[in-house]
C-alpha cells in the first residue's frame, strides 16, 4: 500500500474511533451529574468531555501515533531478517573466507529482510562481473555501485512514515493551542456577563482550555519521542549495513 494511502485510511479510521471514544466513553451519562444535559461533571472523563470536540481530534492523532509505531516496529524487524543481523553479518563473511559465494547467496535468501538484500545484491553482481571477465577494479567498483542502488531502494522503506510521526507531533500541538484559545474565549465570556459571573460556563471554558492543552502536549510528545527513536534505529541500520558491505568489498577485493 502506498504511504499516502495508508496515512489517509488511518485518519479516516481514527477519526471514526476518535469521535466514538470521545461521545461514546467520554461523553457517557454516567460521567455527569444527572440533569445538567452534561454540562456538570461527576468523573474526570466527564471532565475531559467538556475539553470539547478537538478532544475527539488529539484522540484520533493519539490513535494515528500508536498504529504508527506498531507498523514501524514491525517493520523495521522484518527489515532486520530472520537472524540477528551481527549473526547473519558473521556467518556471511565466514563464507566469503572460504570461497562459497552461493552458499552466502543462499543465507541471504534464508535471512530476508533489508540487510540481506543489500548483501545479496553486492555478491549477485561480483558474480555476474567475475563471470564476463571484467578487470579486477572495475569489479569492485560494479559491487559498490550495487551495494548503493539496493541502500537507495531499501531506505525508503526503513523511513516510511516517520515524517507522519513529526506532523502528528506539530499538529497535536497547534490543536492542543486552539483549544487553549477556545476555552479562554469562554471563559472571559462568562466573565463578561453583566452583573454575577457565570461560574458554570467560566468553569467549563478554563477545563476545555487546561484539557485541550493537556492532550495536545501528549499527543506531541508521543509523536516526538517516537520520531526521534525510529529515526535513531534507521540511522544505526543505514551504519550496520555501510560496516557490512565494507567488509564484504574489501574480501571480495583481496581475492
Amino acid at each position: 500500500m502506498k504511504q499516502s494511502a495508508f496515512i489517509v485510511i488511518l485518519f479516516v479510521l481514527a477519526m471514526v474511533a476518535g469521535y466514538a471514544i470521545y461521545a461514546g466513553v467520554f461523553g457517557a451519562e454516567a460521567n455527569f451529574i444527572a440533569g445538567t444535559n452534561k454540562e456538570k461533571a461527576a468523573n474526570i472523563a466527564g471532565m475531559v468531555y467538556t475539553g470539547g470536540p478537538l478532544i475527539a481530534l488529539l484522540i484520533a492523532l493519539s490513535i494515528m501515533d500508536l498504529a504508527i509505531v506498531i507498523e514501524r516496529t514491525l517493520s523495521l524487524r522484518k527489515a532486520s531478517g530472520k537472524r540477528a543481523v551481527q549473526k547473519f553479518f558473521t556467518d556471511v563473511l565466514g563464507l566469503l573466507r572460504n570461497n562459497k559465494i552461493d552458499e552466502a547467496l543462499k543465507a541471504c535468501d534464508a535471512q530476508r529482510g533489508s540487510v540481506a538484500n543489500i548483501i545479496r545484491a553486492a555478491l549477485t553482481r561480483y558474480k555476474e562481473v567475475t563471470s564476463e571477465g571484467v578487470d579486477k577494479e572495475k569489479q569492485l567498483g560494479e559491487v559498490q555501485r550495487s551495494v548503493e542502488e539496493a541502500l537507495l531502494l531499501e531506505t525508503p522503506l526503513l523511513e516510511k512514515n516517520l515524517i507522519a510521526l513529526s506532523t502528528i507531533a506539530s499538529i497535536a500541538t497547534m490543536v492542543g493551542l486552539l483549544g487553549t484559545v477556545i476555552g479562554m474565549i469562554r471563559s472571559f465570556s462568562a466573565l463578561s456577563h453583566a452583573g454575577s459571573v457565570d461560574a458554570l460556563q467560566l468553569a467549563t471554558g478554563i477545563s476545555e482550555a487546561l484539557f485541550n492543552t493537556a492532550g495536545g502536549l501528549i499527543v506531541a510528545i508521543i509523536g516526538i519521542v517516537a520520531y526521534n527513536f525510529f529515526t535513531n534505529k534507521v540511522d544505526n541500520f543505514t551504519f550496520q549495513v555501510d560496516e557490512a558491505s565494507y567488509n564484504v568489498i574489501q574480501l571480495l577485493k583481496s581475492k
